[in-house]
């Protein structure tokens, strides 16, 4: 089987991840791919690396008919027996378009549990023969939205939990974030848009260095709130914007506690990628979050929006050195056994099985 992977977002975010590791996961099994994203993007970089097949094109949103033209000839070739459309940016709707002219059947990945606009979702569905939904909160959205559930797969997002020491060295991390040897350190990893909740944590924070002074934050990703948020953090907080890196899991194993504050959420990559390096989580218990982290086993959830309840417990962890290791030993363990990319390559394998079939 030939699939052609559909993926609009242009950055290595956690969606565009996944869609790697999943081509990766499926070539271990015999089935090829090749990947349909933005012309000079970072994810078509990534690909080429892994030794993935990549047709690259400006891939602009659903109103695009380049794009769409695009993906009707790669389809009419004949060298695809499925498509496969990641939701991102207009590529779900326009690759099942592409896929019906085309006369190639298609699967879905729905990724997020924020709902579509009525009519659009009942039109973009039905061009798809399996919709997968990456948590329970997403099926449910899927459900509400009208697409039958019998049509709908959860296959939860994965990562690959070998080999996760930092490769950074403890001297390397501190030094490349301006760390004092005894900090303590928080990291959160998330665009800065409204529903990551990065308000909602820094409100928390004064209250988490009240308790621990030598608290720091360490601020992963970029967006349209970053100039707001560096206001409101201020200048002698003990928070610093690190930005969007791609070398994230080099040194992810040196944080003490990840802390995720979003207020909605589809499943959580960053979740798995933390558990996955030995790191405890405490967040807000919204989407898909319950499903990524155990509570109270390797991480803490509380109720979303609860500002006070979020720093006393990121602040009960980073008091309690031995609770938090204990939880992050855990949640390795768990992602080994739970999220790991073989399982989701298998679970996509039998889908992509049905849709063919019909």
């Amino acid at each position: 089987m030939h699939v052609l992977h559909v993926e609009a977002g242009r950055h290595l975010y956690g969606g565009p991840r996944q869609v790697l590791e999943l081509m990766t996961a499926l070539a271990a099994r015999g089935i090829d791919g090749t990947l349909a994203c933005p012309a000079g993007s970072a994810i078509a970089a990534a690909a080429a690396d892994r030794g993935l097949a990549v047709a690259t094109h400006p891939l602009g949103g659903d109103l695009d008919l380049s794009a769409l033209l695009f993906l009707v000839r790669l389809l009419r070739t004949g060298r695809f027996d499925l498509l496969h459309a990641h939701s991102r940016r207009g590529a779900d709707f326009f690759a099942g378009i592409a896929a019906a002219m085309a006369g190639v059947p298609a699967v879905l990945t729905r990724r997020v549990d924020s709902p579509d606009t009525p009519w659009v979702g009942t039109l973009k569905y039905r061009a798809y023969a399996r919709v997968v939904a990456i948590s329970a909160a997403v099926r449910a959205q899927l459900v509400a939205t009208g697409v039958p559930a019998e049509r709908i797969h959860l296959i939860r997002s994965a990562v690959d939990a070998g080999a996760r020491a930092p490769a950074w060295t403890r001297q390397r991390f501190l030094a490349e974030f301006g760390l004092a040897p005894g900090a303590r350190v928080v990291a959160v990893v998330a665009q800065l848009i409204p529903r990551k909740g990065h308000r909602l944590l820094l409100q928390a924070w004064p209250l988490i260095r009240s308790g621990c002074p030598g608290a720091r934050l360490l601020v992963f990703g970029t967006g349209p709130l970053e100039g707001g948020l560096v206001a409101l953090a201020g200048a002698t907080s003990g928070v610093h914007f690190a930005g969007f890196r791609p070398e994230l899991r080099d040194f992810l194993g040196h944080v003490d506690v990840l802390a995720h504050p979003a207020l909605a959420e589809g499943l959580g990559v960053c979740l798995l990628e933390a558990q996955a390096a030995g790191v405890p989580v405490v967040g807000f218990r919204s989407g898909g979050v319950p499903e990524a982290v155990a509570d109270g086993e390797t991480g803490l959830l509380v109720a979303p929006g609860d500002a006070a309840a979020l720093a006393a417990a990121i602040l009960g962890l980073l008091k309690d050195p031995d609770r938090a290791r204990g939880m992050g030993a855990a949640g390795q363990a768990r992602i080994r056994a739970e999220f790991s990319p073989a399982t989701m390559a298998a679970a996509y394998a039998e889908v992509y099985a049905h849709a063919v079939r019909r």
